[in-house]
């Protein structure tokens, strides 16, 4: 196995805690308890989707009878001392399996509303440009049905002209556009009440076994979480934010405002 935790070690590993999970018939849901994680942790983790702790590995290796073959991986794996970071997650795959995602976003329209040319002006790639857009499937998609979210927005991110004011225009109308959506909220937070939200924008993800996962942005990387502190914290100013929020009619009619008002 390669060293230092590239996504084909990690997808190997994955792949052998699969057949020892099978070979002991031993569920998800039994080792998600053991390890006092999530079954959605655990179904990253045999995808190679997902790093896991050494004691991780050692619990499984117990429960699937795999004689120490699951720790022997594990210790391959960080052999130069170099272990995967723990947020290390696809979490574009985390986000197409959601049930629902409720996002706050201080400064710029979330990635999954943004207009072709509003993205254009913050990301550094057309590749990554390309892969945003299609991220924004899920949202449009009928088959299966599409993802609800809620977004919260920050004041500023209906003025935070990216790629300028005919950009700004354009990603406001199609803001409003999306709201028409059934399944899409969208709401703004004044300006004074957004104390709570000055840590920085995240995503929480609720999947389909209700277990929750969640996308914090910092400012050299994004982190994925769902240690069971970071998503209390983080659903308490989520909570608190929606909260505080304007209802969806007067968010909207705000925009339509500040629209008029783009110079």
């Amino acid at each position: 196995m390669a060293a230092g935790g590239s996504q084909p070690a990690l997808r190997a590993f994955g792949t052998q805690m699969r057949r020892y999970r099978n070979r002991a018939n031993v569920i998800q849901e039994s080792i998600a308890t053991a390890t006092n994680t999530s079954v959605s942790f655990v179904s990253l983790v045999e995808t190679g989707k997902r790093a896991c702790k050494r004691r991780f590995a050692e619990i499984v290796d117990e429960m699937r009878q795999a004689s120490g073959q699951l720790v022997e991986l594990w210790d391959d794996l960080y052999r130069d001392g170099s272990p995967v970071p723990s947020w290390f997650v696809d979490w574009a795959t985390v986000e197409g399996e959601a049930a629902e995602l409720l996002t706050w976003q201080p400064v710029v329209v979330p990635g999954l509303l943004q207009t072709e040319d509003y993205a254009r002006a913050l990301l550094p790639t057309e590749e990554a440009l390309a892969n945003r857009i299609k991220r924004q499937a899920i949202l449009l998609r009928d088959d299966p049905a599409p993802t609800p979210i809620v977004a919260l927005l920050g004041r500023a991110v209906l003025t935070y002209c990216a790629g300028g004011v005919a950009t700004q225009r354009a990603q406001l109308d199609h803001l409003i556009d999306m709201a028409a959506r059934p399944n899409v909220l969208i709401q703004v937070v004044p300006y004074e009440r957004t104390a709570v939200g000055t840590g920085g924008a995240c995503v929480l993800a609720t999947m389909p076994d209700r277990s929750e996962i969640a996308y914090l942005d910092t400012t050299t990387r994004g982190i994925t979480t769902d240690a069971r502190e970071d998503i209390a914290g983080l659903s308490r100013a989520l909570m608190l934010l929606r909260a505080e929020a304007l209802p969806e009619s007067m968010s909207l009619d705000l925009i339509k405002q500040v629209q008029e008002d783009l110079e």
